[in-house]
């Protein structure tokens, strides 16, 4: 599995995405920023038990594709750990893109899945610019969530489920696909 995984992140390096895979301060900051502008996720910055931000995923494919991004968890407003997210897929799909994502905790047992080690989404977040068409689902081991947002105006539409909310935000690339994949979050305390 891991061969399996280094060849499909050489995938990414070879289509050209060389996303920050150890964000600076800066890319934390900026990223934070765009998420707090939209109009529906400040509810969640003002109500969430914690949070997890990836300030960069690069994700790329030709007909198998991969996707890596790390970040840092907060529990009320603080940093209380790292995360990496690793994605492979397989189907169709052409391109690649980088992304922004952050994943809302409602409550501490949503926090606690989140952060046990390992988690991992059972359904394939789609990422698309959150102030122009947003969208994002991702399901929780056979369950689902998901967000969108329309242009414009910031008239996000997103509930909890599960205990999780995700947005995403485009940073830049253009991708066909049609596949399915899970993402995989592993996390480590601060």
């Amino acid at each position: 599995m891991k061969s399996l995984t280094r060849l499909l992140l050489g995938t990414l390096l070879l289509l050209g995405m060389t996303p920050a895979f150890a964000a600076d301060e800066q890319s934390y900051a900026e990223a934070m920023a765009n998420f707090k502008q939209a109009s529906e996720t400040k509810k969640f910055f003002d109500n969430a038990y914690g949070y997890a931000l990836f300030p960069t995923i690069g994700k790329g494919g030709i007909g198998i594709g991969a996707a890596y991004g790390k970040g840092r968890v907060f529990r009320a407003g603080v940093h209380v750990g790292n995360s990496s997210m690793t994605q492979l897929s397989i189907g169709l799909q052409l391109g690649g893109q980088a992304y922004s994502e952050i994943i809302f905790f409602k409550d501490e047992a949503a926090f606690n899945d989140f952060t046990s080690g390992t988690f991992e989404f059972s359904g394939q977040a789609s990422a698309v610019a959150i102030n122009a068409g947003a969208s994002a689902q991702a399901g929780t081991t056979g369950n689902s969530a998901s967000a969108g947002q329309s242009g414009g105006a910031q008239s996000a539409k997103a509930n909890y489920i599960h205990g999780m909310a995700v947005f995403t935000a485009a940073k830049g690339g253009l991708m066909f696909e049609a596949a399915l994949a899970g993402q995989k979050f592993n996390y480590e305390a601060k």
